[in-house]
């Protein structure tokens, strides 16, 4: 017997599509406790330190940074967060990322201060925490500055150390396709 090849190309078809999708779009997620649903992106950003920063000591484990977008969607109502990790090595004591003025992000137009804020709670947070003695903490993010980091042809953190001193992270990837791509696959568009 003779199977139809119409139908078979069609599934090969719709079977090679599903393949094919961009591993940057971001994780749409409904949590229905609080009826809030949360666009983040698939993995978030891994920074790491820059050059001048960098601590080439044997057996010296490297601080690393993580960042990435989050939109929430409550009914309608968009807010936007970002996410940043700190995952602590024994190079260099990290600072409380909490503390006011802890965080800044290094964007083309120059530095932009981070401002804490308190995320909602969800029974699945929007990202995984590296590592599990690190600092978790959300800070105000809006469209405007979400199109400015996309935009920006560098894109750095800024952290302040224990000792009063700055580590900066730059990013391990091309953070400008990865937030462009973001902010095309959440539907915030150039108007």
């Amino acid at each position: 017997m003779r199977v139809p090849q119409i139908p078979v190309m069609l599934l090969v078809v719709l079977m090679a599509g599903c393949a094919s999708q961009s591993s940057t779009k971001p994780v749409e997620v409904l949590d229905e406790r609080t009826a809030l649903t949360f666009g983040a992106l698939k993995e978030p950003i891994e920074l790491l330190p820059s050059a001048q920063n960098a601590v080439l000591i044997l057996r010296k484990r490297t601080t690393f940074a993580y960042l990435g977008p989050v939109e929430w969607n409550r009914s309608g109502a968009l807010s936007y967060g970002l996410w940043i990790h700190i995952a602590p090595g024994n190079d260099r004591q990290t600072g409380d990322i909490h503390a006011s003025a802890a965080a800044a992000l290094i964007l083309d137009d120059g530095p932009l201060e981070l401002s804490l804020i308190e995320a909602p709670k969800l029974g699945r947070e929007p990202y995984r925490p590296v590592a599990s003695w690190g600092q978790t903490a959300y800070f105000d993010l809006d469209v405007g500055t979400l199109r400015r980091m996309a935009a920006s042809s560098k894109l750095g953190l800024e952290v302040r150390a224990a000792d009063g001193s700055t580590a900066s992270f730059i990013p391990t990837v091309d953070t400008r396709a990865v937030l462009t791509q973001y902010l095309k696959d959440r539907g915030i568009t150039g108007d």
